[in-house]
């Protein structure tokens, strides 16, 4: 579970998203007690990587093909016959699968999060829950699957419910740990909408 409010702010050590000096020299201690103020500047909406969103169809064939080749090695390292009518097709059907799996790297978080943000008088909690995810663990390349509940506070500002869905997906269908996948879900809204907290529960399997 994933909590964030305005006064909580994650720690940077943990965080993939951050880039900071491990040390900072004694002569800077007022560029040390600005570090947080940095941090908070950090945008998991704006800095997202999309790696494949514009690529061209030659590209995408391209890729295709390197991991097809991939898989076939694979499956002749496992004394497979690739030749034979089964698996004459497998490498690239399962290339064509993994990129499927991880179409999150598709996906640009602004570009879901979009113009769906609503100004909103509301005080009461708002929860989804039960949102399906699948994602691939990134230690073993196996699949974990569950659900995810997102609940916060609003703060005048509310955001579409199914974008919050949407967010979950662009994650999730990436290689992940399930660390990180719940706190990155948890940061997005936060930086989306400005909540007065943000609490996110992952349940998989």
């Amino acid at each position: 579970m994933a909590l964030s409010n305005n006064n909580n702010l994650v720690n940077p050590s943990t965080s993939g998203n951050y880039s900071l000096p491990a040390t900072v020299p004694d002569a800077r201690e007022e560029e040390e007690n600005d570090l947080p103020n940095l941090v908070r500047q950090v945008s998991i909406l704006q800095t997202d990587k999309v790696l494949r969103d514009h690529d061209n169809k030659q590209i995408c064939a391209e890729r295709v093909e390197t991991i097809s080749n991939c898989y076939a090695e694979i499956l002749n390292s496992l004394g497979e016959d690739i030749h034979r009518q089964g698996l004459l097709k497998t490498p690239k059907r399962a290339a064509e699968a993994i990129l499927f799996f991880t179409k999150g790297y598709e996906q640009a978080v602004s570009d879901v999060v979009s113009d769906a943000v609503f100004d909103e008088e509301c005080d009461n909690m708002v929860v989804i829950k039960d949102i399906d995810i699948f994602s691939l663990c990134e230690h073993h390349l196996v699949p974990f699957f569950g659900k995810v509940s997102v609940g916060y506070l609003p703060n005048k500002k509310v955001i579409g419910l199914s974008k919050v869905a949407r967010i979950v997906e662009v994650f999730s269908r990436r290689l992940q740990v399930q660390e990180r996948l719940t706190r990155e879900i948890a940061e997005a809204v936060k930086e989306a909408v400005d909540p007065r907290g943000v609490g996110v529960i992952v349940e998989c399997v």
